[in-house]
C-alpha cells in the first residue's frame, strides 16, 4: 500500500473547549486536536479514525508537556557528563533499592514463556514471517527496525490490526501469496509492540493545544496510542493483552511517564488496571544506573527488562565521546558481550530483574545465516549458539533473534538450561554486586582500531543510512543484521576517533581528511543505481560523523530533512 493524497480527517467534538483571544483581537474556541497532514492510502481511514485521533489528542494534551520536560533533562544530563560528572546510583532512591517487599506484575497471559523472541519490522511480509516462525514472542518493531516513513508507520499499524484479528495476508508483486499458519502446531507468537522512543516526532501529524499552539506529534504516543486503541480489547479476547517494549529510556522519571500513560489509557478504554505489560529496554548508560527504579515506577505494568546491547554501546560512546582516551573504543567487532563493562551490565540486569520478579531478556546477536552460503550459515549458527549459551547460563529467561533460521539454535541453548520451566526467576544471583566503576570500566576493553575497522564503519553506516532513506529499517549487510543502533555505533565511533586524534594499529592518524578520503573510496566502490539514495546518505553521514557538532541521533536530522 502506498499513500495517495493528503486529507483532513473529521474529528468528533471534544469537551471543555477554551476561548482564546487571537492576534486580531477576536475570540475563537480552540479544542485540542490532531491534524493529519500526511497523504492517505488504502485503509488508512481504518486506523486514523475520528475516535482514535481524539484519544491521541487526549494523550498529547495530558502528557506531551512532561515529555518535553524530560527531554530537557536528558540534555542537562549530557552536559553534566561532558563536563566530567559521571552517572551514579541515585541517593534519593536508595530506599526503593533496599526495600525487599515490592515486586513487579510479571508476565501477562501469553508471556509466561519467552525463551526465544523474534524481532522485526511490521510490514506485511515480515509480519507473516515472524508469526510463522515458531518463536514464543514477536517483537513487532515500529522503532529501530522500521524506517519511519509515513507509509511504514500507518501500514505497520494496519498489519498489526489484521494480525490481531487473524486476517493478515500478503501477495507479492510477483504474485506469491503469504498467509499466517503459525508453527507446526498452528501456534503464533505473542505480539509485543515497540513504539518509537521519546526523542522522535511524527511530522505528518500536528497537535494543536488549547492555546492554539501547533507542534509535531510525539512518535511514541502516536505508535502506542493507535495500537492500543484499536487492539487492546481484541487482544484480551484472544487470551493475551496489550504488550509493549519501551525503548531508549534514560531515567525512572521517563518510566513513570509511560506508567501514567498506561494507567490513563486503561481507564479511558474501560480496561482493568495492570492489563498492559511493558518490557523496558535497558539501552542507555543512565538507565543502567536506574534499573530498579524503572521497575518500581512501572511495577503494576512491568513484565521485565531487556539487555539492548547495541544501543547501550552507542549510548556509552555518545555520553563519553569527548572525555579522553580512556573512553575510546576499539573496532566495533572487539566490543563483545564478554568484555568487563558489558558483563557488569548484563549481570546487574539479571540480578535486578529476578530480585523483583521480572523477566530478564537477552539481546540480539548481529550474525545472520545466508541460505546461499553454507559456510556463512555455519559460522553464524556457531556465534549465535555461543551467545545464547552464555545468556542462558547467566540466568536470562529468554533472548532475541533477528532471523527465523536462528530460532532452533537459540532455543536449544535455553531448553538445555530451562527444561520444561518457563523461566529461571528463582536464580536470584545474590553473588552479583556491580559498582559504578565496573559499569564505566571502558579502559579494559582492549583491542585495536584498525584501518579495516574505520572502512567498515564508513561502509556500514553509509549503506544502512541509504537503506533507511529508502524505507527499509533492518538491512542485512555483509552477513550481519544492521539497524539504526548499529549504524549509530559506526558513525559515533568515527566522530570520536577523529576528535580524540586516535591512531590505527597500522600507524595512521584518524583525522578528517583521511576519513573523507576513505568515504570517497567507499562511495566510488558502490554499485549505484538510478534510484539509490547514496547521495542523500552521504550528506546524512557527513552531518552525523564528520561535523564539529555531534547530533544526538543521526535519524532525527535525517527524518526532519528527507521524510
Amino acid at each position: 500500500m502506498t499513500p495517495t493524497s493528503p486529507a483532513t480527517i473529521d474529528r468528533p467534538a471534544q469537551t471543555a473547549p477554551k476561548t482564546v483571544k487571537t492576534t486580531t483581537g477576536s475570540f475563537a474556541t480552540i479544542r485540542p486536536h490532531l491534524d493529519v497532514t500526511g497523504p492517505l492510502g488504502a485503509r488508512y481511514d481504518e486506523i486514523l479514525t475520528p475516535e482514535a485521533l481524539e484519544f491521541l489528542a487526549e494523550l498529547h494534551e495530558r502528557f506531551a508537556g512532561t515529555r518535553h520536560d524530560l527531554l530537557a533533562t536528558r540534555l542537562k544530563n549530557r552536559v553534566n557528563a561532558a563536563n566530567g560528572r559521571d552517572p551514579k546510583f541515585l541517593g534519593e532512591t536508595a530506599g526503593i533499592r533496599s526495600d525487599p517487599n515490592w515486586t513487579v506484575a510479571g508476565a501477562g497471559p501469553g508471556l509466561e514463556d519467552r525463551r526465544v523472541e523474534i524481532t522485526g519490522p511490521t510490514d506485511r511480509k515480515m509480519a507473516i514471517n515472524a508469526l510463522n516462525s515458531g518463536a514464543k514472542v514477536w517483537l513487532a518493531d515500529q522503532e529501530d527496525a522500521t524506517s519511519p516513513t509515513w507509509a511504514n508507520v500507518i501500514e505497520g499499524q494496519i498489519s498489526l490490526f489484521d494480525a490481531v484479528r487473524g486476517q493478515l495476508d500478503f501477495t507479492s508483486p510477483e504474485g506469491k501469496h503469504y498467509t499466517v499458519t503459525g508453527d507446526a502446531n498452528g501456534k503464533t507468537p505473542t505480539i509485543v509492540m515497540r513504539p518509537r522512543g521519546w526523542h522522535l516526532v511524527e511530522k505528518n501529524v500536528t497537535f494543536v493545544d488549547r492555546a492554539n499552539r501547533r507542534m509535531a506529534a510525539s512518535g511514541s504516543i502516536i505508535d502506542f496510542g493507535l495500537y492500543f486503541f484499536h487492539n487492546a480489547k481484541r487482544q484480551i479476547e484472544n487470551g493475551h493483552g496489550p504488550y509493549f517494549y519501551l525503548p531508549k529510556l534514560e531515567s525512572h522519571q521517563e518510566a513513570r511517564l509511560w506508567n501514567d500513560i498506561f494507567t490513563y489509557s486503561e481507564e479511558r478504554l474501560g480496561i482493568d488496571h495492570g492489563t498492559i505489560r511493558a518490557t523496558v529496554l535497558i539501552e542507555t548508560i543512565h538507565a543502567a544506573f536506574e534499573m530498579e527504579e524503572i521497575l518500581y515506577e512501572l511495577r503494576d505494568h512491568c513484565a521485565g527488562l531487556n539487555a539492548g546491547r547495541w544501543d547501550y554501546i552507542f549510548s556509552i560512546i555518545k555520553t563519553f565521546r569527548a572525555r579522553g582516551r580512556r573512553f575510546v573504543f576499539p573496532d566495533r567487532k572487539e566490543i563483545t558481550m564478554t568484555v568487563p563493562f558489558m558483563r557488569a551490565y548484563t549481570e546487574l540486569l539479571v540480578a535486578t530483574c529476578h530480585r523483583r520478579g521480572a523477566y530478564a531478556i537477552g539481546g540480539m546477536s548481529a550474525f545472520i545465516p545466508n541460505r546461499r552460503d553454507p559456510e556463512v550459515t555455519e559460522r553464524a549458527l556457531a556465534q549465535v549458539s555461543a551467545d545464547k549459551k552464555r545468556e542462558a547460563g547467566d540466568g536470562f529467561d529468554g533472548t532475541w533473534v533477528a532471523h527465523p533460521d536462528l530460532i532452533e539454535t537459540a532455543q536449544a541453548e535455553f531448553d538445555a538450561v530451562l527444561g520444561e520451566r518457563p523461566n529461571q526467576l528463582e536464580r536470584l544471583r545474590p553473588e552479583v554486586s556491580v559498582t559504578a566503576a565496573q559499569l564505566l570500566d571502558i579502559s579494559t576493553v582492549g583491542g585495536q582500531i584498525t584501518e579495516a575497522g574505520v572502512r567498515g564503519n564508513v561502509l556500514i553506516a553509509l549503506r544502512y543510512i541509504e537503506s533507511w532513506l529508502r524505507g527499509t529499517g533492518a538491512a542485512a549487510i555483509d552477513n550481519l543484521m544492521e539497524d539504526a543502533a548499529t549504524a549509530e555505533i559506526s558513525r559515533s565511533q568515527l566522530w570520536q576517533w577523529i576528535h580524540e586524534n586516535s591512531v590505527t594499529a597500522e600507524g595512521r592518524r584518524i583525522d578528517l581528511p583521511w576519513v573523507e578520503q576513505v568515504l570517497a573510496e567507499v562511495v566510488a566502490g558502490l554499485d549505484r543505481t538510478p534510484t539509490d539514495r547514496f547521495d542523500d546518505a552521504l550528506e546524512v553521514l557527513r552531518d552525523a560523523a564528520l561535523s564539529p557538532e555531534f547530533p544526538t541521533f543521526l535519524t532525527v536530522g535525517a527524518y526532519a530533512r528527507f521524510f
